[in-house]
């Protein structure tokens, strides 16, 4: 329903996960019969949950239990693992400093080069222990780095910025990437996003994305909303893409999915992006949140050390279970934050639901209570959801 903001400028009303509920059907089912299995690039995964390439997120040894754990992480090719051949070092340095020393330091350690050898090194180390070398590029970084990890033979490649178009306009002295072109003579899959509309996510898809990623600035540590003005609700962003999938599916028969990244911090977000088009979700604080992490209980954005317009900030997470807890159980809180696989199985038994299509289908109604009715003694004593 369009609404009128001001003489000359009409607006459409989206909505946020947390302003939509889910509504038991007709029928239940056991939570065991739920399967949440699904596919990308031709590998299948049980647990429809991939781990941000973000630096306090996802490592090696991240990247090999996701896999071991039946999920998948994704390794940010421009940051510390590629610029430092001992990282540690550097994410001491990160966690240990202050709120206002925060962005200079960051400015800092990230000004050092990308070493080539060094994204060999660690697509090598995550293949060596049999995990799943998924691995993350800009636009700007496929470009130059392109090679390398068609060379190092990485299983997946995401190519990710806060927005990615068929259609970008470069200055004459920049050639931009030609996302068709680089989809086409890589040897391995291609993800490419993020967007948050119908025709992007069908140009994208059309361009020969493995799957298309969605979501501008939801992420808890992302400040692009801030600092850009630009997002669309990832309720309505998520619901949009998918359209574009299934009429995309229909006119050629590929099936794309659909990857609802950042905002996502519950098992009830997960479930929620899924019954609004998601194959899969994309989290990063959940993660950071595991023992395992690299961050240190800390967890910060991708564009977070832009050395000229910083479009991130460093939350602290803090450390509240192992990251098997975290996507298997058995949970230790009861806020949601524990057993995501838990949930969304759960979840999908509660609403009949006994696959990932059948989820996608389910009702869908506007809710803006739904957080809070009901839960005054919860929030006075920051309990459960109230936390």
């Amino acid at each position: 329903m369009d609404i009128m903001i001001g003489r000359g400028k009409i607006a459409r009303r989206s909505y946020g996960i947390d302003e939509i509920a889910l509504v038991p059907g007709v029928r239940t089912l056991d939570p065991s019969l739920a399967d949440t299995r699904w596919t990308i690039g031709g590998l299948e995964r049980e647990i429809p949950i991939i781990a941000s390439a973000m630096d306090g997120v996802v490592d090696v040894n991240m990247a090999v239990l996701l896999s071991q754990l039946g999920a998948l992480g994704v390794l940010n090719l421009e940051g510390i693992q590629t610029r430092y051949a001992d990282p540690n070092p550097i994410l001491d340095r990160i966690a240990s400093v202050g709120k206002s020393e925060f962005v200079g330091l960051m400015q800092e350690l990230y000004a050092e080069p990308i070493k080539p050898e060094l994204i060999k090194q660690r697509i090598t180390q995550i293949k060596e222990q049999g995990g799943i070398a998924a691995v993350s590029l800009t636009p700007a970084g496929a470009s130059q780095f392109g090679e390398v990890v068609a060379e190092a033979k990485a299983d997946l490649v995401f190519v990710q910025a806060t927005v990615v178009s068929t259609a970008h306009l470069s200055p004459t002295s920049i050639t931009p990437l030609d996302l068709a072109e680089f989809c086409q003579k890589m040897p391995m899959p291609v993800i490419l996003g993020n967007c948050v509309t119908y025709e992007v996510a069908l140009n994208l898809m059309k361009a020969g994305a493995a799957a298309v990623l969605v979501g501008i600035g939801p992420g808890a540590a992302c400040t692009s909303r801030g600092v850009l003005g630009v997002g669309v609700p990832q309720a309505t962003a998520v619901a949009d893409c998918a359209a574009a999938r299934e009429d995309y599916y229909r006119n050629t028969g590929r099936y794309v999915p659909v990857i609802a990244d950042g905002g996502i911090v519950t098992g009830g977000d997960i479930c929620k992006c899924i019954a609004c088009g998601a194959d899969a979700v994309m989290i990063g604080s959940p993660i950071a949140r595991s023992a395992e992490a690299p961050g240190r209980g800390f967890h910060w954005g991708m564009a977070t050390p832009s050395p000229v317009l910083p479009r991130g900030t460093r939350i602290n997470v803090g450390t509240t279970g192992t990251i098997k807890e975290i996507l298997t159980g058995p949970a230790k809180l009861d806020d949601g934050t524990h057993n995501l696989l838990g949930a969304l199985k759960t979840s999908m038994g509660t609403l009949g639901a006994k696959d990932m299509k059948e989820m996608q289908q389910v009702e869908v109604v506007i809710a803006p209570s739904l957080l809070t009715e009901g839960k005054v003694y919860q929030k006075a004593q920051q309990l459960g959801m109230g936390k």
